[in-house]
């Protein structure tokens, strides 16, 4: 994995990579420059000898990244269990736009990560109900098209073994990768917002798939629904409810993940984030984050316009 790298330079240029790797196998921002930041421990541990010895050390790096994020979600499950509510992975915003106004510079986690469609909530979402094993082979191999071979060395099994492990992820994964069609989603989506800010149930109710799913996310630190709303129509009457007990919200379209999803402010402070999963121009599922930890990304009030 990687290439073969000599100076202190190109071995800090891994870092993108690494980052890109450790979200999708984390589905946190923080917790993936952890990961990022133990392997780069760890090579700089090593002696002088040991590390001229090694011919790729951007495979180094990213087969120690990929261990310590196979560890991490090895005792995730404890960690879920003492979370309160749902748990969802960290939404991230437009590079592009959020470069510009940031001013941040390369060292920035989360402006490295790369926007596609395995980084949609949809996608890691799934990855988040695989068994470690089975994520880290579907996201080295599927994703980042690494070799089972290589994988292998990553999670101490064969190559047919990780080659199965992906075969199984996959499954799991089916239709989660489906082409998004930016302009129907926008649309939708900025539909959702008219509707939400009218307090017109009936429009939701129209927009929303009668089986549609919302799940939220607050982590104990913000009042939220514990357990996922199910249907259109309460999940219609529970957003009208939500915007007339909290006047002042605005409503924004920004990019989530990638994909057009809607933010909310309250006096310029984003407080919540959700994610949309539409199909047949209708919504089926609606993740809301409202951990204001997980909402550090979004501290710029313009972060992430949707243009599309």
């Amino acid at each position: 994995m990687g290439t073969v790298v000599t100076s202190t330079d190109e071995i800090a240029g891994e870092r993108r990579q690494l980052i890109n790797v450790a979200y999708r196998l984390l589905g946190s921002v923080t917790e993936a420059e952890d990961a990022v930041q133990d392997a780069y421990a760890r090579w700089y541990a090593l002696p002088r000898s040991r590390r001229d010895e090694i011919v790729s050390p951007g495979a180094w790096l990213t087969t120690v990244t990929s261990r310590i994020c196979l560890d991490r979600l090895g005792s995730a499950h404890a960690r879920r269990e003492r979370y309160v509510g749902a748990w969802l992975p960290e939404p991230l915003p437009d590079r592009v736009e959020w470069d510009h106004a940031r001013g941040v510079g390369p060292g920035d986690p989360a402006d490295q990560i790369v926007l596609d469609e395995s980084v949609t909530m949809a996608f890691l979402v799934v990855l988040d109900s695989m068994t470690p094993a089975e994520r880290v082979a579907f996201v080295l191999h599927d994703v980042f098209r690494y070799p089972f071979a290589e994988i292998a060395r990553v999670l101490d099994r064969t190559p047919a073994a990780c080659k199965q492990l992906a075969a199984s992820a996959r499954r799991r994964a089916s239709g989660a990768r489906a082409p998004v069609a930016a302009t129907g989603h926008a649309d939708v989506v900025r539909h959702v917002k008219e509707a939400w800010e009218t307090g017109d149930v009936a429009a939701l109710v129209g927009l929303l798939n009668p089986a549609a799913v919302m799940t939220a996310d607050g982590g104990g630190l913000v009042g939220t629904v514990l357990h996922p709303i199910e249907g259109g129509a309460r999940i219609a009457q529970y957003m009208v409810a939500i915007a007339e007990m909290a006047p002042g919200l605005e409503l924004l379209v920004r990019s989530v993940n990638g994909t057009p999803g809607l933010v909310a402010r309250r006096a310029g402070v984003v407080v919540t984030v959700a994610s949309f999963d539409v199909s047949d121009g209708r919504v089926s599922r609606i993740w809301v984050v409202r951990n204001p930890e997980k909402l550090r990304p979004w501290a710029l009030p313009d972060a992430g316009s949707w243009n599309g």
